[in-house]
């Protein structure tokens, strides 16, 4: 049960990633003025960015996974 829901909230996360908008508001004063394509720039690198604490999290669950899996044995 607990793998289906893991692996549907992971593909979730996954590609709301991408497209998603992610701006702070200083940033979206800044590129404003700005071209597009340094708009769609400070978008990817936003998202780059953010991609690491899921990544951190999601072997922190497959870590606690693994020990429990080891656990029952």
């Amino acid at each position: 049960m607990y793998k289906k829901q893991f692996l549907f909230l992971f593909v979730l996360l996954f590609f709301t990633i991408e497209i998603s908008s992610a701006q702070c508001a200083m940033c979206k004063a800044v590129v404003e003025n700005g071209n597009t394509s340094m708009a769609e720039g400070v978008n990817n690198g936003i998202s780059y960015l953010m991609v690491f604490p899921y990544l951190l999290i999601g072997a922190l669950f497959f870590t606690i996974y693994r020990y429990n899996k080891k656990s029952k044995i």
